[in-house]
């Protein structure tokens, strides 16, 4: 549960990272989705074309899926990062394994254990004390704004996806060219978001290697690594356990900070990584 967390935090820290280099946010998630595409396809493209009946029948499964975990909780997320703090993005996103788990329970019926409920109170107590550096009531001085409530839009396309996943589920595949099939459907979906941004005006730097290293990371790092780790979690965990391993990304995501941005972790952060880290143990325990 610590792999995929740890991958999702790249993506918010390079994501910031790439923001000085001008990177039109749209462009940044389809070229992101591309990009991964066409690193995968020389290896998989052979196995994709002998599953291509399976593919085909099973593309409206695939586009409502990349839709949802490529497209809407990337998208909007790179738009809210414009304007909008990682402490506001980080708390939102925390949200995520309780509506996940409150999805689960209103609309599915599945129960709710006291052990998932002290875990997830646990998690968000971590994640709470990290983005409030030890002082709770810096908590109450966060602003909630445009840029937030695009991260919320993202967050609610995240909880879907998770859900989606596991409720329905891709026919069986390899696990790379499910993840082939999401990417390019991921790419698929945001071209046409893509494209009246550029024609508004907002164009990518071409000459700015920056463009290069930041598509580059996004699509090997978070987009192949993080969504395979994922998805593997979420089938052996479930929706509800593995999302609560997004509790992880705010401290991932201020430890990797520290020698990419010059963010010195602090004592708050171990606390934090300790609180979060219990909360996770606590809701991935099975009753004996």
């Amino acid at each position: 549960m610590v792999i995929a967390p740890l991958l999702f935090a790249a993506n918010l820290v390079v994501a910031r990272w790439a923001e000085s280099a001008a990177i039109p946010p749209l462009f940044l998630a389809f070229g992101r989705w591309l990009l991964a595409f066409l690193l995968l396809l020389p290896a998989v493209g052979p196995r994709l074309w002998v599953r291509r009946q399976v593919l085909l029948a099973a593309w409206p499964r695939i586009l409502l899926l990349a839709g949802l975990g490529m497209g809407l909780a990337v998208g909007p997320q790179y738009i809210g990062a414009r304007e909008t703090g990682a402490a506001n993005i980080a708390i939102i996103f925390a949200a995520c394994p309780a509506l996940v788990t409150l999805l689960e329970t209103v609309v599915w019926k599945v129960p709710l254990s006291r052990r998932q409920a002290g875990g997830m109170l646990l998690a968000i107590l971590g994640v709470l004390v990290v983005l409030s550096k030890g002082e709770v009531t810096a908590l109450g001085q966060l602003h909630f704004g445009t840029g937030d409530l695009w991260v919320l839009l993202a967050a609610c396309g995240w909880v879907l996806y998770t859900v989606a996943g596991r409720r329905l589920p891709l026919p069986p595949l390899p696990g790379t060219v499910k993840l082939a099939a999401l990417c390019g459907g991921g790419a698929l979906v945001l071209a046409p978001f893509a494209a009246p941004e550029a024609v508004g005006g907002s164009v990518a730097n071409f000459a700015d290697g920056r463009l290069y290293l930041a598509l580059g990371f996004l699509a090997v790092v978070p987009s192949l690594g993080a969504y395979f780790c994922f998805d593997r979690l979420v089938a052996l965990a479930g929706p509800s356990r593995a999302s609560m391993s997004l509790y992880l990304i705010p401290l991932f995501a201020t430890l990797a900070a520290w020698p990419l941005l010059g963010e010195a972790p602090h004592l708050y952060h171990a606390a934090g990584f300790g609180v979060i880290l219990a909360g996770v143990a606590v809701s991935s325990m099975r009753r004996r």
